[in-house]
């Protein structure tokens, strides 16, 4: 129950410093739609993210893991399908300068939106269950 209690509490943190690192993912709604959010992360990951990798294992395993962005990606379709004030759009990072190297503006359609959005939850997820545990 505790595990469950963190998870959830985790993806609502997320969720709500995710939209402040990507300019695609867009909720809105206040803190209802942040646990609802949170909630129905923590029962996919738990219930449908063990199916979805007993399924693309052959795939998962000739891809040495990165398979499982992409079934990420897809549990956060469902996310946005589900909880109605959280949505995902495609979008622009601008061109900039960083230490004299110069960044082009880089465009992400909605499947790599999709798939940027669900990487960078899985790195904030994994970051943090290293910080906690």
């Amino acid at each position: 129950m505790k595990a469950i209690t963190r998870s959830i509490f985790f993806y609502s943190l997320i969720l709500y410093f995710l939209p402040m690192l990507i300019p695609g993912l867009k909720i809105s709604g206040g803190f209802l739609t942040f646990l609802m959010g949170g909630i129905a992360l923590a029962l996919m990951f738990l219930i449908l993210k063990p199916i979805l990798n007993i399924i693309s294992f052959p795939i998962n395993l000739v891809t040495l893991g990165l398979f499982s962005i992409l079934t990420n990606a897809f549990i956060l379709y469902l996310l946005v399908l589900f909880v109605s004030g959280i949505s995902i759009v495609p979008f622009n990072y601008p061109p900039s300068e960083v230490l004299s190297f110069a960044v082009p503006k880089i465009s992400f359609p909605l499947f790599f939106a999709y798939i940027y959005t669900a990487f960078m939850l899985s790195f904030i997820d994994s970051f943090l269950s290293w910080l906690v545990k």
